[in-house]
């Protein structure tokens, strides 16, 4: 079965990659882990480049390293939303007595990676790219574009939910044909070599991961 992946990249990582040993993940490998049987195409990764930040100032740069490795795997192609960082005012949960209500802080918001997986989700299904779509969230905002490719193009639509430890919302889980759990067994059997090598040069695993 012809089969293209569909990955959100931030949920993919706080759900079930953050703080672990297996964020140097080759996608590729788990995607033919997961479906080894199909025929993966392509994998679409969704994410944003991180702006460097005062009290994480080497994230930025392992995001790189990571994305520049990723790009090295056939059939992987990157899209990228955007943050926007400013400054919102918001009230205290629990108000003190003689001080103000509210307090500004400092916010950060990232943006356009939804609507850029659901995008890319129903052009290749409308163009007849894949048999089966596979989608790696647990962000119910997929829902609609998911039931949509599956009830009104007839395609297979296999939702994977990367959270261990909740399952999917009900809205998502009715929307997919089927739905899968990713578990650390997936995990452990897809991670990249610590080094490898682009047209640039050496490609080393960041430290700590």
């Amino acid at each position: 079965m012809i089969t293209n992946l569909y990955i959100d990249g931030f949920n993919l990582y706080y759900r079930a990659l953050k703080d672990t040993p297996f964020r140097w993940l080759d996608l590729r490998k788990l995607a033919e882990t997961l479906f080894p049987q199909d025929d993966i195409r392509r994998i679409c990764y969704f994410t944003a480049r991180l702006d460097v930040r005062p009290g994480n100032p080497g994230q930025a740069q392992r995001q790189l390293i990571y994305l520049r490795a990723l790009a090295t795997l056939p059939g992987f192609d990157a899209y990228f939303g955007v943050f926007r960082s400013g400054v919102k005012r918001r009230p205290l949960a629990e108000p003190v007595v003689g001080l103000p209500p509210h307090v500004l802080v400092r916010d950060s918001e990232e943006k356009g990676s939804d609507v850029n997986l659901a995008t890319r989700l129903l052009v290749d299904g409308f163009n007849a790219e894949y048999e089966q779509a596979v989608v790696m969230s647990n962000d119910a905002d997929f829902s609609g574009a998911m039931r949509y490719v599956r009830d009104d193009l007839g395609l297979r639509v296999t939702l994977v939910n990367p959270d261990p430890k909740n399952s999917s919302p009900r809205e998502l889980a009715d929307a997919a044909t089927y739905v899968k759990r990713l578990w650390k067994s997936h995990l452990r059997r897809s991670r990249l070599p610590d080094r490898l090598r682009d047209e640039v040069g050496i490609i080393i695993k960041p430290a700590g991961w």
